[in-house]
């Protein structure tokens, strides 16, 4: 059987998300080889969203971890991650949520990212209450221009003021570049050296004025061989846990596996020519163009006509051979936000239906 055929494919309802474990663990394995030191990594987890990828990467050795909610926060929690950063800056109501994910699970130390004075005091004041101290790192705008600070004198003030607060410890710089995403090496290669050396100016300049050296957490999975490589930088990728079709095709340079997949049905034949599958909007991730949604492995010729919150048209031309109940395979597009919309994952090991992982993360409270 082709390695993504499921032989009990009859006992599982569609649309579905299956998981691969043994790809996962392929995927984590490289990923380490990548950084040369498993010390140097920082997953990020909004990919997978669950205990279970986690505690795979943990038991390769990986103790540093990002995530973007409190509710991926309290899944690290669980798993005693030992050091994570939740790479957001918490403001309002979530701070409270913050400090109590802090105060719920001791076993790992949790940071934060920090963009402005305002924030950095409140978060020392809510620190004191609580008798806390809690490490921070300064975001950096590095070009995404969605949140952060430019990296240079606005940025190195921020990082020493704020190690003038009692309840907060700036430790490190967080340079996320998310807008790097060309398919040509060479300029994802030239526009992360431009970033990284911007980064380093600035770490030099903060050292320079005082303090201790901070750490730098730099990149995504589209630059992520380029960080990498460099000396004394954390890589975040995420992406490759699971990896996806838009990355396969764009970083062909990155040997990661499609390790999740949709599982989809005909359910229709509204015309000679088209065939109506079960996977609309709601379950695989729509944001970009039809033609840049999913990818089915064992049906290559089929084009996308429409989609809609439960259905998705294909066009299979004159005298196809599909049926209502045909399974097809699929690797979306982004896996990301595809994995958001499934409350659990199928695990597939050997070809057959092995159990679930609950996406538990997905939610935006789990108990804090």
């Amino acid at each position: 059987m082709n390695w993504y055929e499921v032989k009990d494919v009859d006992q599982l309802d569609s649309p579905a998300l299956v998981v691969y474990p043994d790809r996962v663990r392929h995927n984590i394995a490289l990923a380490i080889n990548m950084a040369g030191d498993v010390s140097r990594l920082r997953p990020h987890i909004k990919t997978h969203k669950n205990k279970h990828a986690a505690l795979l990467q943990i038991e390769a050795g990986i103790s540093k971890f990002k995530c973007a909610t409190i509710a991926e926060a309290e899944i690290l929690g669980m798993c005693k991650a030992p050091d994570v950063l939740l790479a957001y800056q918490p403001v309002g109501p979530k701070l409270k949520r913050f400090i109590s994910i802090i105060e719920k699970y001791p076993d790992t130390q949790y940071a934060c990212l920090v963009d402005n004075l305002a924030e950095a005091e409140a978060i020392s004041v809510e620190a004191l209450v609580h008798d806390i101290q809690i490490p921070v790192y300064v975001d950096l705008n590095v070009g995404m221009n969605r949140t952060g600070i430019a990296p240079g004198e606005k940025a190195q003030n921020l990082y020493l003021t704020a190690n003038t607060l009692k309840g907060v410890k700036p430790v490190g710089l967080h340079a996320y570049d998310g807008h790097i995403h060309e398919a040509d090496l060479d300029m994802r290669n030239m526009k992360s050296e431009v970033i990284i050396a911007a980064v380093r100016k600035l770490q030099a300049d903060i050292v320079n004025a005082g303090a201790d050296k901070p750490v730098v957490i730099a990149g995504g999975s589209p630059t992520f061989p380029f960080y990498a490589a460099q000396p004394d930088v954390e890589c975040s990728p995420g992406t490759f846990v699971y990896w996806d079709a838009g990355y396969q095709e764009a970083f062909a340079e990155q040997q990661f596996l499609p390790a999740a997949l949709v599982v989809t049905r005909v359910v229709s034949l509204p015309d000679e020519t088209k065939v109506c599958l079960d996977l609309g909007h709601k379950s695989v991730a729509s944001e970009s163009p039809l033609d840049k949604r999913v990818r089915f492995l064992n049906a290559a010729g089929l084009a996308p006509v429409s989609q809609s919150e439960e259905h998705l048209v294909m066009e299979a031309g004159a005298g196809h051979h599909y049926k209502p109940g045909d399974v097809l395979y699929g690797v979306p597009y982004h896996i990301c936000p595809t994995v958001a919309v499934y409350e659990r994952a199928i695990t597939i090991e050997n070809n057959q239906i092995t159990g679930e992982w609950l996406n538990e993360a997905r939610d935006r409270k789990i108990t804090v």
